[in-house]
């Protein structure tokens, strides 16, 4: 009875992944192919018809002085001219101000402001403040101090705004190279992970914006009062309430060319912090919005309320099912003496990467090559990110009270460590 009920989970679980990887592909050419139909319409006929708007960019900081200059660089040198930049500097303890305040008097024809705080009021509540206070743009874009914005990324988020039923884009966020298993493991995961949100905006269902380049209408982010600070995640909160008011008549889509760029995290220990935040910032803007699952309300896709949401915690629970999945699956290999399981398995996760790969629209030939290398191993590297997320998963559990917003979560933050490498696109 037991082998049969895990057999079932086996069987079950294998084809719902096996389901998605087909969707996920199905929908990322899909999306590409509507891209290269509406590059007819260029970027400069679609910000004519926009009327140039103010962005303001906004940048929150905290001990960033091994980055706050590379991130300013990049949107100094953006193609896009009408914007002005905001940093707001959350009582930072290293050479963070002293170098905001030298490379402002250094480019003083930057239009860059710094709001330097005495206290730490965390990021959330620091973007309100700086977006509230200070900030003139009929769009604004976060975007994180360790972060490279590509120059046509502002010029690109702008044009989708000209359909008047978008209220936010999520940007095409890539790790920076690293030659260590853990940067290779957060690259891969990134690169992957952005192409399946094709398929999401396809089918109108995305509901998840992170903090790296995002762009709103600022009348989007005052209706439903700018980012909350009583979760670990402010920025899915932001993009849930705005799809909790309704995705038919307003959308929030993801944008391939709106290209950022981030370091990954320095260490096993940090990847296990962040994700941790992560995992518990998701769990807490879903359980405030019990309301979207399976929710019939015509001002809702249902791809939103009966597929997505759905899955949002299904997907959880799969996770924590798979250690015992996967001792099964080893147990009928020995006892069948057949490596067919797992190497069905490795051979459709390897050919999904390498079709993630090569239909990347911002890697040249040769890249994609070098990132095929990698393909081979990379199933088995994916565990320790399976490992993560269900430790993550159970430190989450333990504390329920956070998850229903019991227990304080918000206030000030700490950034994690900083390489300060180099990068280019």
């Amino acid at each position: 009875m037991f082998n049969k009920i895990i057999y079932t989970l086996f069987v079950t679980i294998g084809a719902i992944n096996f389901l998605h990887l087909v969707m996920y592909l199905v929908g990322a050419n899909l999306y590409d192919i509507k891209q290269l139909r509406s590059q007819r319409l260029s970027v400069k006929a679609k910000l004519r018809k926009l009327r140039k708007p103010l962005v303001s960019v906004i940048i929150p900081a905290h001990n960033e002085e091994l980055t706050i200059v590379r991130c300013l660089d990049s949107v100094r040198r953006s193609t896009y001219r009408k914007i002005e930049v905001i940093v707001h500097n959350d009582r930072s303890t290293d050479a963070t101000a002293r170098i905001l305040r030298d490379y402002k008097k250094k480019y003083k024809k930057f239009n860059l402001r710094v709001i330097n705080r005495r206290i730490n009021v965390g990021k959330g509540a620091g973007v309100n403040f700086a977006i509230k206070r200070y900030s003139k743009g009929e769009l604004i874009m976060t975007l994180d101090a360790d972060c490279i914005l590509h120059a046509e990324a502002v010029k690109n988020a702008v044009k989708y705004f000209a359909d008047e039923r978008i209220v936010g884009v999520a940007a095409n966020v890539r790790i920076m190279d690293s030659s260590s298993i853990l940067g290779l493991l957060q690259k891969f995961e990134h690169l992957i992970g952005y192409r399946s949100k094709k398929f999401y905006t396809m089918t109108n269902s995305e509901f998840i914006v992170g903090g790296v380049a995002s762009t709103y209408r600022r009348t989007a982010m005052e209706a439903v009062n700018y980012y909350d600070t009583d979760t670990q995640t402010e920025d899915i909160g932001l993009s849930m309430k705005l799809v909790a008011r309704g995705n038919r008549d307003t959308r929030i889509i993801y944008a391939s060319d709106v290209l950022a760029m981030t370091e990954g995290v320095q260490t096993f220990e940090a990847l296990l912090i962040q994700r941790y935040r992560w995992k518990l910032g998701m769990f807490q803007n879903l359980f405030k919005h019990l309301n979207l699952f399976g929710n019939l309300d015509k001002k809702y896709s249902k791809t939103l309320t009966m597929y997505r949401i759905p899955m949002a915690f299904l997907s959880e629970l799969m996770l924590l099912v798979q250690p015992l999945i996967l001792t099964y699956v080893l147990f009928l290999s020995i006892q069948m003496q057949t490596t067919m399981l797992f190497f069905g398995a490795y051979v459709t996760i390897t050919l999904y990467i390498m079709l993630s790969i090569f239909p990347d629209e911002h890697s040249t030939f040769k890249r994609k090559l070098s990132m095929t290398a990698y393909a081979p191993i990379l199933y088995f590297v994916f565990y320790i990110m399976d490992l993560v997320q269900i430790i993550s998963i159970f430190r989450v559990l333990r504390r329920p009270s956070k998850i229903m917003l019991k227990s304080e979560t918000g206030g000030s933050w700490i950034s994690p460590k900083r390489s300060g490498q180099v990068a280019t696109f």
